[in-house]
């Protein structure tokens, strides 16, 4: 009796499918960017129509690469990462790549393990966010000699090249904005620290920065809040209410500034007249809530496209590929909630 079953195209089906070598459609999988345009596109047509899977497994034993890099954020929950993930991904995706992403949920040990199965998987890069992490991190990656970029995060003395914003320097901008509006009863939102290098950098320069002016926040005026716009939105709220409050809040990030406005409607107050609200990003939407939220840029995009063309290139041509730590710097953007003290 015949098997009625069709058989699995393969390699000689795709090859015969758009009219080339079988040695051109390996080249299109593991070399896209040594082949003319128009190929590409055929031999796509011919994958698609043919339903064509590759062995990945039987190619990495062999020494062939994956095609895929291992893309590691601490949250997939707000929309914090998702545009330098987004511009990663599709920068690396037009040079024939494709990204697995994972999140650790800000537990550095959760993120080795992570790590292991990304290199289980043969990953041909590895993509981890901000600049602090387990030192057997760092030790796993250094064994296996794979290319690592640490995005999001800038420093000039980074363990592995870093391409991103200097977090410290938009503490700054954003903190000396509010002390040149006038205020001086600022109180302080920001997210827990703890496996977060990014909020921690911010926030101790925001302090340093309002010290250096005579400005200590008090303790009851400094908050500890999740990444939810619901959490900071009944934090700040509890602060509005108090019979002495502050006429300015800053927040270490976009997220937690969006729920400070919706606190200080919900508490009556009127942004920026009776609060100056403010927040670090520049996140989608961040200019559309009403009122725009003043904050500081950092270039999601601009980290995502350096970052993927520098990964890429390290991964295709070690020799040359060598890349060096690169600062997006961060923007200062006026809007309308902030204004000076009354």
């Amino acid at each position: 009796m015949s098997d009625s079953k069709p058989k699995k195209a393969d390699i000689f089906t795709v090859s015969k499918a758009a009219r080339v070598s079988p040695s051109t459609v390996s080249r299109y999988f593991n070399h896209p960017e040594l082949l003319k345009s128009a190929t590409r596109k055929r031999i796509d047509s011919a994958v698609r129509r043919t339903g064509y899977i590759r062995n990945r497994a039987a190619q990495t034993i062999h020494g062939i690469r994956s095609g895929t890099i291992g893309v590691l954020v601490p949250t997939l929950d707000h929309a914090i990462f998702a545009e330098v993930v987004q511009a990663f991904s599709d920068t690396v995706s037009t040079q024939g790549f494709t990204i697995l992403l994972a999140s650790h949920g800000y537990d550095l040990q959760r993120e080795y393990a992570i790590l292991r199965k990304f290199l289980e998987h043969r990953v041909d890069g590895v993509v981890l966010t901000g600049l602090d992490h387990d030192e057997a991190v760092f030790q796993l990656l250094d064994s296996q000699e794979i290319p690592c970029v640490l995005m999001w995060n800038y420093s000039a003395t980074s363990r592995f090249p870093s391409i991103g914003a200097d977090n410290e320097q938009a503490g700054k901008l954003i903190a000396e904005h509010v002390l040149a509006l006038g205020h001086r009863r600022i109180a302080c939102m920001f997210p827990p620290t703890n496996g977060n290098d990014r909020a921690l950098a911010r926030r101790e320069i925001v302090l340093d920065t309002l010290r250096a002016s005579g400005i200590e926040v008090p303790e009851e005026w400094m908050l500890e809040t999740v990444y939810s716009i619901s959490d900071s939105k009944q934090d700040s709220r509890a602060l509005f209410t108090q019979d002495d409050r502050p006429t300015a809040l800053i927040c270490g990030n976009d997220i937690l500034a969006t729920g400070a406005l919706y606190g200080a409607t919900a508490s009556g107050l009127s942004v920026p007249d009776d609060v100056t609200v403010v927040g670090i990003g520049d996140f989608k939407g961040s200019s559309e809530i009403e009122p725009a939220l003043t904050t500081v840029r950092l270039p999601a995009r601009r980290i995502g496209q350096e970052a993927g063309n520098a990964l890429v290139s390290a991964i295709i041509d070690p020799a040359s590929g060598h890349f060096g730590s690169l600062n997006c710097a961060p923007e200062f953007i006026q809007r309308r909630s902030s204004a000076a003290v009354s």
